[in-house]
């Protein structure tokens, strides 16, 4: 079963349970002036390698570009590669080093700012708010670099591929997360 929820005027997240891998599986949508972004897992914005899912076929359905990172393998219709600091609408892109292969971050600074996670960051049972693990990371320590730049953005919500969002306070949460 797919839950949706509207969080405010601009982002709706929607998540579903995945038996194959045993996860929970967030989606974010950012409505912003007239267009529409849709972020992971059902995507036309995939945040690292992990994530393509059904990006083909969605995008194929919407007539929609698709934005991947370099690194994902594999032939994706109108397919758009992610750099660090490109702009799609107002979305920020932001590249996480050392996390999942390809691994980046989406921010949007409007109404306190927003931080758009794919694996680096998971907030679900049990582990609650808490960096990827260690086995999931390709350089988990360069992972932790990269995550604490975040900190120079102003935001108060972050959104996650795996977990609940936070909506409020979210930067202080990360860098008492960074700190511990």
């Amino acid at each position: 079963m797919t839950e949706f929820a509207r969080i405010s005027n601009s982002y709706a997240l929607w998540h579903t349970y995945d038996p194959k891998i045993k996860a929970e599986l967030f989606s974010t949508a950012l409505a912003a002036g007239n267009g529409l972004t849709i972020i992971d897992p059902i995507a036309l914005v995939i945040t690292n390698t992990n994530h393509p899912r059904d990006t083909a076929a969605f995008a194929h359905f919407y007539s929609a570009p698709i934005f991947a990172p370099p690194e994902l393998p594999g032939e994706l219709p109108h397919r758009h590669n992610l750099h660090d600091g490109l702009a799609i609408g107002p979305l920020r892109v932001i590249r996480i080093e050392g996390a999942a292969d390809g691994e980046f971050a989406l921010y949007h600074p409007d109404d306190g700012g927003t931080l758009i996670m794919g694996d680096a960051l998971i907030n679900f049972d049990p582990h609650g708010f808490t960096l990827l693990p260690r086995k999931y990371c390709t350089n988990q320590k360069q992972m932790v670099r990269s995550i604490r730049k975040l900190l120079d953005l102003d935001f108060s919500r972050i959104f996650f591929a795996h977990g609940n969002p936070i909506m409020t306070g979210a930067r202080e949460q990360l860098e008492s997360l960074l700190d511990s």
